[in-house]
């Protein structure tokens, strides 16, 4: 395993991290405005595998070779981020399972896979998480100690900060929903949730 000292550094180094707003936090917020905090978890649990196998890879030294190959990343980036882009359009036009339905045309919502597969794809996808891995996870691994464990208990931090810091941003646009619905303005409100997903796509695909 690893020192508590190691440990007293890594979890406030990754918690500074992981709550900055980034792609996956904007999805979390956005989901939660639209889905709700219940049926994010399912997002939730799609991009935390994502991150668990990106962190795994990275610790792994796979991650080295995956860099290598840019044109894989600028497909799935493409490919995300196109399909993230068409879903922040049609929730800006208030239609498709991922907008805010109204009262009068309550759609069937986005089914649990949908959700899944946006996590995963939108974590994996990502060249600067693969990165950011490659740099953040070295310097916390001691040579003269069990890899393996070290690692395990890294990802499983990881994972839980995460999971903690999405929950904060899944409810903060629960909030903000509950707050505009008050006032009927459910097109508003998947106007805001469009643009922020639009961004999101835009951020996959260029960033």
């Amino acid at each position: 395993m690893m020192s508590w000292a190691t440990l007293s550094v890594f979890v406030p180094t990754f918690l500074f991290v992981s709550l900055t707003p980034g792609m996956c936090m904007t999805l979390a917020m956005v989901l939660g405005m639209t889905q709700g905090v219940k049926r994010t978890l399912w997002m939730m649990m799609g991009e935390l595998l994502g991150v668990g196998l990106v962190a795994a890879a990275a610790g792994a030294g796979v991650a080295a070779l995956m860099l290598r190959q840019p044109e894989l990343f600028v497909l799935f980036k493409w490919v995300g981020g196109a399909y993230l882009g068409y879903l922040g359009i049609m929730m800006w036009r208030s239609r498709g399972r991922m907008a805010i339905p109204s009262e009068l045309d309550a759609g069937p919502p986005a089914s649990r896979l949908q959700l899944a597969m946006q996590g995963f794809v939108t974590a994996v996808a990502n060249p600067k998480g693969w990165a950011f891995f490659m740099v953040l996870l070295p310097p916390f691994l001691d040579g003269n100690r069990p890899l393996p464990g070290q690692l395990s208990l890294l990802i499983a931090v990881i994972l839980t900060i995460e999971f903690a810091s999405m929950l904060v941003y899944a409810t903060g646009g629960k909030t903000l929903r509950n707050a505009l619905g008050k006032s009927g303005n459910v097109r508003l409100l998947n106007r805001i949730a469009g643009t922020l997903m639009i961004g999101v796509g835009l951020w996959l695909a260029f960033g």
